[in-house]
């Protein structure tokens, strides 16, 4: 697995196939598809996205937004990215985004509830912050100073 700068082209493929746990959580968020799509599509036309990339497919779609205090996460993936391959390589991928970020804190959110989800986040090296606006709230603190 690797990741580049996401395309239109990327992003199309990935919501074209994407996964029923992804339509879930827009749901749960109180959204749909075209809505994440569409957030996904302004952070890519700032240079904030990401396509992580299987051979020559795309499997999934991390942007990011940075505010004063950290940077917020949005995501879509297809069925293929859910393995634990994957979350190895997120787990470097991500310093990557914050290094990108400033090294702000990581807000991530997730509103569906389970186990597998939670453990995801820890693997990655998140730390489980509560509850917001019905969400999960995950944040991969700052890499510390040296």
């Amino acid at each position: 697995m690797r990741a580049r700068a996401a395309t239109i082209g990327d992003l199309e493929d990935v919501f074209r196939g994407l996964s029923k746990r992804m339509s879930d959580e827009y749901v749960a968020a109180g959204k749909d598809s075209k809505i994440a799509y569409d957030n996904l599509m302004m952070n890519l036309k700032e240079g904030r996205a990401h396509a992580l990339v299987e051979g020559d497919k795309a499997v999934a779609i991390i942007a990011w937004h940075e505010h004063s205090d950290a940077a917020d996460t949005l995501f879509a993936a297809q069925d293929d990215f859910f393995r634990a391959a994957t979350v190895r390589f997120c787990k470097r991928h991500i310093r990557h985004i914050q290094a990108l970020a400033g090294n702000l804190p990581i807000h991530s959110r997730s509103w569906l509830q389970g186990a597998d989800v939670a453990r995801w986040f820890r693997t990655i090296g998140y730390e489980e912050r509560g509850k917001e606006n019905g969400a999960n709230l995950f944040e991969l603190p700052p890499v510390p100073s040296r």
